[in-house]
């Protein structure tokens, strides 16, 4: 095995916990040493617009275009979008971080302080970010205590140019300068 121990174990794998001895707090420690992208996943409800941040999101397919959130079962303010029909997605701005935490909200207004735009159909996103996913519910899975979520695109928009908000290490963060390597021969 290159590069590997082929006969015996290597220490480092005798570190591994059984998952059934860590706790929630472990796995979410675990969790994020892997950074996310963090969206706003928005609609124009009853009320005006409602939405929520989501930091379990993820690209899953070019055709048909489709992308995942995941949103825990708990969640009250997921019914209410699933029902409104059209979601905007918004890959938020690295300098979104006022914004994320509004709409993380458990109660009261969302919305104050931050700024917005719905399209005729009812999706609503968030000016200045990297990307609006105008979107409808594919499908979803059950997972645990989440729902995968699965997004058809039916529009888009994206600037390259604007670094997006991360999420790494229980922290919003930036992308920082790219990084040079060669591939191994």
């Amino acid at each position: 095995m290159m590069g590997g121990i082929a006969d015996g174990e290597d220490q480092r794998t005798s570190e591994l916990q059984a998952v059934e001895q860590i706790d929630s707090r472990g796995l979410r420690t675990a969790f994020g040493c892997f950074p996310t992208g963090v969206t706003a996943v928005c609609a124009l409800g009853e009320r005006g617009p409602d939405g929520m941040a989501a930091s379990a999101f993820t690209s899953v397919s070019l055709d048909p275009p489709l992308v995942s959130v995941c949103v825990q079962k708990s969640s009250t303010t997921w019914p209410r979008l699933r029902r409104s029909g059209r979601l905007g997605v918004t890959v938020l701005g690295a300098d979104q971080g006022s914004a994320c935490l509004s709409l993380s909200r458990k109660t009261g207004d969302r919305f104050a302080g931050v700024e917005w735009v719905a399209d005729p159909a009812g999706a609503v996103f968030v000016p200045g970010a990297a990307a609006w996913l105008d979107s409808v519910v594919d499908r979803e899975l059950e997972a645990g205590d989440h729902l995968i979520v699965l997004l058809r695109i039916l529009r888009l928009r994206s600037d390259p140019a604007v670094s997006p908000l991360v999420f790494h290490g229980s922290r919003f963060r930036g992308v920082g300068a790219p990084v040079e390597f060669r591939a191994i021969p």
